[in-house]
């Protein structure tokens, strides 16, 4: 079965397409480039599912992480599709601690989302910036205080306590 197969064949629901092919990823059996190809020519719902069954990947495997995929969801960030956000904010928090010195253009536009209307999108955002900071690099310097202050405005408390966790241990 293709990926293409997968997506248009209407039995098979939403998280087992997810889930078929992000363990076609884990287990090395489809190139995550290819997938990149693919999602990129797709609607909204379909490339943010891709980057889900990146996401979901990337969770056990994270080595299968290359600079290209880095790449691609950081310029998902900047995406109109709010699951499309949210799912790419994810996948860095999964990946981040394999690209320490590449992270800037995603912490930009991860800070970008971070005032974004919709909570699973600064929630995620959240997680991926809490996992940058607990790399203890040296943008954190600029970054700690940032997410400090968006912590401070967060009126969320499931996304506050994703920032919380992230600066303590930072801090540590």
């Amino acid at each position: 079965m293709t990926i293409e197969q997968v997506f248009k064949d209407k039995s098979i629901k939403a998280k087992a397409k997810v889930a078929t092919i992000g363990q076609w990823l884990a287990d090395q059996e489809l190139p995550v480039d290819e997938l990149l190809a693919y999602a990129e020519k797709q609607k909204a719902s379909d490339k943010a599912t891709c980057i889900e069954a990146v996401e979901f990947a990337t969770k056990t495997t994270p080595a299968i992480a290359d600079e290209n995929l880095l790449a691609f969801v950081t310029q998902s960030l900047k995406d109109d599709e709010p699951r499309v956000k949210w799912e790419s904010a994810k996948v860095i928090a999964n990946i981040a601690k394999l690209f320490p010195a590449q992270l800037a253009p995603s912490i930009k536009h991860l800070l970008g989302n971070a005032e974004n209307p919709g909570t699973v999108v600064r929630w995620a955002t959240a997680t991926a910036l809490a996992e940058i900071l607990k790399l203890k690099t040296a943008t954190n310097s600029k970054l700690l205080p940032a997410v400090e202050l968006l912590c401070d405005k967060e009126e969320d408390n499931g996304v506050k306590k994703k920032y919380l966790d992230g600066i303590k241990k930072a801090k540590k």
